[in-house]
């Protein structure tokens, strides 16, 4: 396999590990990028654009770009933080402060901070949207906003899989008046000259490869690991929250299609390139080369705090979350403790660690069966800690 790019002295572990996840990970087409001290000192890409190798078999390019899945919700999380940063939202106000159709159904005592941190109560939908209905932002604010919640909002968390998508969306547009992708590409992308769009572009289409399902190669030998039998059975019941908070949208949509990737999904179909996910860490937590700072320190301690952790209602694993951001754990590890980001079903994952002032960017067109922890990601998570710990 060739890999292509560049690495900083010290970092070549990162190399190596990403290789490795080609000669015996399974990867297809893959991009890493990591931001030290604002500074990028990772950029590889390698393999196919498409998972399938496509009919032409057009390789993998530096600005090829893919579907992030709920990778999307760590940029999406940005957005509500930066209007709070600046005085327009109030984390502790009730969301139907700003959205008065919210209050319904038991939902007047809900906060903004409850919605951002997955305790808000409303992971499922008594009706499943279509794809159609669900790219419809009106229609999913009136789902969301008419549900009932499955528990009293800020008394237990559980994972908000796709309905975060129409509760980050429309809280953003009633505080700004403009869709959360238009925000993001107005406020963030722009400024900062991302590859990185919620409701892409067909002027970018091109860019953009297909994904699509993969096996992991089994070890020689190597037991099969099962998920405990608990998490099973959530997954494939289908009257339990798991399977009713991820099938929100039904039938499934078709990720490759057109129509959903012009969608804004912010839950689910931002798509990026790993160079743009690792610079737009890098400019939460500190300057970037041709770029000013996003979070002020307060706001990078206030993303980092954690609002919720445990048992979580819909995973039905422990997982930790601050306000839009999945925290370092064991469902997600990422450098250390001071760590927040986002992983994406599958393998894609983004974060940043303002303790080492590190960020991190990779994506995949080969996704997995894991929603929270792939070993693709995490092989090149353990070589970046290792390099950070190696370097001045």
């Amino acid at each position: 396999m060739n890999v292509h790019g560049t690495v900083a002295p010290g970092f070549e572990p990162v190399r190596d590990a990403f290789l490795r996840n080609f000669d015996e990970r399974g990867e297809r087409g893959a991009a890493v990028s990591v931001h030290h001290a604002g500074r990028q000192v990772v950029d590889l890409w390698a393999g196919t654009r498409d998972v399938d190798g496509g009919p032409d078999g057009a390789p993998w390019e530096h600005g090829t770009a893919h579907i992030v899945r709920s990778a999307t919700k760590g940029v999406a999380a940005a957005v509500p933080l930066l209007l709070h940063q600046r005085g327009q939202l109030d984390l502790d106000a009730p969301v139907a402060r700003y959205w008065p159709e919210f209050k319904a159904a038991g939902k007047d005592q809900a906060l903004v901070r409850h919605l951002l941190s997955h305790r808000v109560g409303v992971p499922a939908l008594d009706r499943s949207l279509t794809p159609a209905e669900a790219a419809d932002p009106d229609i999913g604010a009136a789902a969301v906003a008419a549900q009932r919640p499955a528990w009293a909002p800020g008394t237990d968390h559980g994972y908000h899989a796709q309905t975060y998508s129409w509760l980050v969306g429309e809280l953003v547009r009633r505080v700004t008046g403009r869709s959360v992708g238009r925000w993001i590409a107005d406020e963030i992308a722009g400024p900062l000259g991302l590859d990185l769009w919620v409701g892409l572009p067909d002027s970018e289409a091109g860019r953009v490869g297909r994904i699509g399902p993969v096996e992991a190669p089994a070890a020689p030998g190597a037991p099969r690991v099962r998920p405990r039998r608990a998490v099973a059975e959530a997954y494939t019941d289908p009257g339990s929250l798991t399977r009713r908070a991820f099938d929100a949208i039904s039938p499934s949509a078709d990720e490759n299609d057109p129509a959903y990737r012009r969608a804004e999904l912010p839950a689910s179909n931002g798509i990026a390139t790993a160079g743009a996910l690792s610079r737009f860490y890098a400019a939460l937590i500190g300057e970037v080369d041709g770029g000013a700072r996003l979070f002020t320190p307060e706001t990078v301690a206030l993303a980092a705090t954690e609002q919720s952790a445990g048992p979580d209602r819909v995973l039905v694993i422990a997982t930790r979350f601050g306000l839009g951001f999945m925290l370092h754990g064991p469902a997600s590890p990422l450098l250390g403790p001071a760590s927040f980001g986002h992983p994406g079903r599958g393998g894609p994952l983004a974060f940043a660690d303002p303790s080492t002032g590190t960020a991190f960017g990779y994506v995949t067109n080969g996704l997995r069966e894991s929603v929270t922890s792939d070993p693709r990601a995490q092989a090149l998570v353990q070589a970046v800690h290792s390099a950070v710990r190696s370097v001045p």
